[in-house]
């Protein structure tokens, strides 16, 4: 049994939209907040903390946005994990549940970005990145590439070359993804797209194409979780609960290994995943949808196994016997993942809540997992963190 018993009553999503189409980043948490406050069917003034994700903008923004909400005095906590930040967000709310510090808390995410590849803001101090890249100078010199472009595309790459896999699994990824976005409203892209389209795309690094890397997106969600006694006083209909999450950072081997795969995080994965297995008792062949950090289509490929739901070098039968998709295994990135969804860094991992939260509910539309039951949540941070949630009907 697990002994986590936290509710998720509400949760909340705008659509994900491109650089300089967005509202300000204000708006967008606020707008996201009151979604999730509608869903739950409780007012702002029963939140007892809020824990709020983002990435890049000026300190205190989380109050700035959640000032638009309304003004109760309450603690608000501004949380920045890199590409983890969501859910590292989520967190923090959950354990403030479990202390019995709060009955009723916000976890909320935004991101207002600009257009092009992620890179360094201030070149006037040491580099969060700068371990990462030494591993990556190690594999090549193209030291001009976008960082994460580098990093998840070599990582990509020893892939391949320690599994002899082919170039066509990854834009089979990018396949499934867009077909998953069709009938997502909330997604940036979703056109469906062939192989083709996908491998003749501009080529940016090593073996990966522009459509095989997420864009930079603008968006905002959010999630409120409670206790099993709040619900019940306020006769909520609370269906969905948290019983399994772990978060993890970088261990001696993620730099030790000189490996580009484990830079990217699978030993932290691995060990977050195994963590929310033994806590839940629930493993990888009892899950029916998984939301995992697909930022590039090699880490959607390397996380199946840090996830455990493939053997080791076994991605390749994996995709092609369709057990990531509809009618197979376990159907992975229902949203269309950060691919064909948006990547806004603050946002993500609580854009991935509200989508297993729908699941969980029979709500997700032409895009739900019949008979879903319980779902697993992956979003990874270079830096690094990775937080592994685990969700289940109640």
């Amino acid at each position: 049994m697990s002994k986590f018993s936290t509710l998720v009553p509400g949760v909340g999503m705008l659509p994900f939209v491109k650089p300089k189409q967005s509202v300000m980043y204000d708006q967008m948490g606020a707008e996201a907040t009151k979604l999730a406050l509608a869903d739950a069917g409780i007012p702002y003034n029963d939140i007892q903390q809020a824990y709020i994700g983002w990435v890049y903008g000026d300190s205190t923004a989380g109050q700035t946005a959640l000032y638009n909400v309304g003004l109760s005095g309450i603690p608000i906590f501004n949380v920045n994990n890199n590409c983890a930040t969501g859910s590292s967000a989520l967190y923090l709310a959950r354990q403030a549940i479990e202390s019995g510090a709060a009955d009723c808390v916000l976890a909320l995410g935004f991101e207002q970005m600009a257009p092009g590849a992620l890179d360094v803001i201030f070149d006037d101090r040491t580099n969060p990145l700068d371990r990462f890249l030494k591993v990556a100078n190690e594999a090549d010199d193209e030291r001009d590439t976008p960082m994460a472009l580098r990093l998840f595309g070599g990582a990509g790459y020893e892939y391949q070359q320690k599994y002899d896999a082919k170039t066509e699994i990854f834009a089979k990824v990018r396949v499934k993804a867009s077909l998953h976005a069709e009938h997502n409203e909330r997604a940036i892209f979703r056109t469906a797209l062939s192989v083709e389209d996908v491998m003749s795309s501009p080529r940016l690094y090593r073996n990966l194409t522009r459509l095989q890397c997420c864009p930079p997106t603008c968006g905002g969600a959010a999630a409120i979780l409670c206790s099993a006694d709040y619900a019940k006083r306020k006769g909520l209909k609370a269906t969905v609960s948290i019983v399994g999450q772990s978060m993890t950072t970088d261990f001696p081997s993620s730099f030790n290994d000189h490996s580009m795969i484990k830079v990217v995080g699978q030993d932290m994965t691995k060990a977050a995943a195994t963590d929310v297995y033994e806590q839940s008792g629930i493993g990888p062949n009892d899950i029916d949808v998984v939301e995992l950090h697909d930022c590039f289509t090699t880490n959607e490929v390397i996380t199946y196994e840090g996830l455990g739901l493939c053997p080791e070098g076994g991605a390749t039968k994996f995709i092609e016997e369709g057990d990531n998709t509809y009618g197979g295994h376990i159907v992975t990135n229902p949203s269309g993942g950060l691919l064909s969804k948006g990547h806004p860094l603050g946002a993500t991992g609580l854009a991935q809540c509200a989508e297993l939260v729908w699941q969980l509910r029979g709500t997700a539309g032409k895009r739900q997992v019949d008979g879903s039951r319980v779902a697993l949540q992956h979003n990874l941070g270079l830096g690094g963190a990775c937080v592994v949630t685990m969700y289940k009907s109640c």
